[in-house]
């Protein structure tokens, strides 16, 4: 078996997942982890597979007949875990560069963001335009957790940030 990490877009419909699932069940493919999302219309899908090495091309070959899909891959391996992970939530006015100065300020830190999740909303009693996000940290040391609220704070007065339990 071989893990695979698959990206697809494809305009939106009912019974679209459905598909994907049909053909990776087909090809005796396992569903190892997924994030999927309906943005603009859009489907947008990160997949991990675990697939015969013999069935991969023919997989392949059944996704890019599904209507409008398009796709990209690469072969994947297990990496070391973390020693610690750590999950934020992140509320702050929005502007533009906002994931860019998050991101220098972890990797300033040597924290690798492995998960991160964003909206754009308007507040409801404002009508601010906001940012918000969630994201998962992998902390090579634990000494690390004392420098992230810090650094994310230096972003300026708007920025809350909330610490969540360990994800599951």
């Amino acid at each position: 078996m071989m893990r695979y990490l698959l990206t697809l877009q494809a305009p939106d419909r009912k019974g679209l997942v459905e598909q994907i699932a049909n053909v990776v069940s087909r090809h005796n493919g396992n569903w190892l982890d997924s994030e999927m999302r309906h943005i603009d219309g859009v489907f947008a899908a990160i997949l991990q597979l675990e697939v015969p090495a013999l069935k991969w091309d023919e997989l392949v070959d059944a996704l890019e007949c599904i209507d409008g899909l398009t796709l990209t891959f690469s072969k994947t391996s297990l990496s070391a875990k973390p020693v610690k992970q750590l999950r934020y939530n992140l509320v702050a006015y929005d502007r533009p560069g906002i994931v860019l100065h998050i991101s220098n300020k972890m990797n300033a830190l040597g924290i690798n963001i492995e998960q991160f999740s964003s909206q754009y909303e308007t507040a409801s009693h404002t009508g601010i335009d906001l940012f918000r996000a969630t994201m998962e940290l992998g902390l090579t040391d634990p000494s690390q957790e004392e420098m992230i609220a810090t650094s994310l704070y230096e972003m300026g007065d708007d920025v809350v940030l909330d610490k969540l339990n360990p994800s599951t």
